[in-house]
C-alpha cells in the first residue's frame, strides 16, 4: 500500500478573492453577458437575441445580479417607450480581460488536442 503524503499548502480562507470570482462568473449565462457588453451597452432584447436559449426570467435576474455585484450598470433612457441600455462597470471590464484569457486557453487546448478534447467532455 502506498502511504498517502500530507498536504504542506494551507486551505484557502474562507472569503477567498477567487472563490468570490469564480462564484460570480459561475451562474448560468453570466460569462455571456459579460462578453456581449464588452464593445459597450446593449438593451435587453439585444442582449436576449445575443443569447439564444435564454429566457426573459433567466436573463431578468442574471442582469439584477450582476448590477447589485457592481459589474454592469442599468441606465433607463428617457425614451417613448422607456427603454434600458446596460453597461459594464470599471470592474465588469476587469471581468473581461479575464474572459478573454480564459477563451484564449480555451482556444489553445482545442487546437492541442485536435477535437478529443471535446469527446472527453
Amino acid at each position: 500500500m502506498i502511504k498517502r503524503r500530507k498536504n504542506s499548502v494551507p486551505p484557502p480562507p474562507p472569503d477567498c478573492p477567487l472563490r468570490k470570482c469564480m462564484e460570480l462568473l459561475s451562474g448560468a449565462w453570466t460569462p455571456d453577458i459579460i462578453w456581449y457588453l464588452r464593445d459597450g451597452e446593449r438593451r435587453f432584447n439585444e442582449l436576449q437575441t445575443d443569447l439564444p436559449g435564454v429566457s426573459a426570467k433567466m436573463l431578468t435576474t442574471r442582469l439584477k445580479r450582476l448590477e447589485r455585484l457592481g459589474v454592469i450598470l442599468r441606465s433607463p433612457k428617457p425614451t417613448s417607450p422607456p427603454t434600458v441600455w446596460y453597461g459594464l462597470t470599471p470592474l465588469g471590464l476587469e471581468l473581461v480581460g479575464a474572459l478573454s484569457v480564459v477563451v484564449d486557453i480555451g482556444h489553445r487546448l482545442k487546437q492541442s488536442h485536435e477535437g478529443s478534447f471535446e469527446t472527453r467532455l
